[in-house]
């Protein structure tokens, strides 16, 4: 793995299984995991819906998050594919047309193999969620699209950030902070975008706490969190959903922001 991590366009000429292409369900004696997850992140309302499968095994799920705490989530028939997102369940019908384009590639060494992600923001998303006794329109940039897979180390600790909002300037703004996974020196996945162009930003603390990222400081509305442990597989994880003020690395400072902050730790 002498040659990564690698990031851009140049990922594309390493030769290796990356999606769409097919990608081996074992590789070196490690399970491919991989997962899709969107998010729309607005002052009113956030959500997510993903899909993760390790070794093949799908999960899927969703989450709405409303400013006065509200929280909702479940599973249900969902559907994620590119330029789509589909759930329908007891609780929550949400129909989502994305209008991606090619994000941010980075491939980087994990342990002894190698994971790739790709990451876009600021996604224009339009389509309609409804809950049992509100619906909502949603047509904007306000989608963020986290596209990974690879075969990672045994395990596997990240805290992550991904947001979106305005500058003090007025621009359009939004990033991807990340320590423990793509979180090299160079060639990262650590992301600002200013106006659509997007710029790698060194590495940035992450509050024990995911009270704040570097100058970001971080406000929760309210916020996932996953125990699980089977055997083999252990995973312990928080999401809060919330807003954030202070400046984005390199700049601008923030008018006004949304998204979310992570913590996962991973055994599997």
């Amino acid at each position: 793995m002498a040659s990564l991590p690698v990031r851009g366009a140049a990922v594309r000429g390493l030769g290796l299984p990356l999606p769409p292409a097919r990608m081996p369900l074992v590789r070196g004696g490690r399970p491919l995991k991989r997962w899709r997850y969107v998010g729309v992140y607005r002052a009113d309302l956030m959500l997510c819906v993903g899909e993760a499968r390790v070794a093949g095994v799908p999960r899927r799920w969703w989450a709405v998050a409303l400013p006065d705490g509200t929280l909702l989530e479940g599973g249900g028939r969902i559907a994620l594919t590119p330029g789509l997102v589909r759930v329908r369940s007891a609780a929550a019908w949400l129909d989502l047309a994305l209008d991606e384009g090619p994000g941010v590639e980075v491939v980087s060494p994990h342990g002894r193999h190698w994971i790739w992600t790709r990451k876009q923001a600021c996604v224009p998303a339009r389509g309609r969620l409804a809950l049992a006794d509100r619906e909502w329109k949603i047509a904007g940039d306000d989608g963020f699209v986290d596209d990974s897979a690879g075969y990672h180390a045994r395990a596997t600790s990240w805290r992550w950030s991904a947001g979106l909002g305005r500058g003090a300037g007025g621009e359009r703004v939004a990033w991807n902070l990340v320590d423990g996974v793509h979180d090299g020196p160079e060639a990262s996945e650590r992301t600002v975008w200013v106006d659509g162009e997007p710029r790698e930003v060194g590495p940035q603390p992450f509050a024990a706490d995911l009270s704040a990222v570097g100058a970001l400081r971080f406000t929760e509305w309210c916020g996932r969190e996953d125990h699980t442990n089977r055997l083999i597989v252990r995973s312990r994880y928080r999401q809060p959903f919330g807003t954030f003020v202070g400046e984005l690395p390199g700049g601008p400072t923030l008018a006004s922001a949304q998204g979310v902050m992570e913590w996962h730790d991973a055994r599997w």
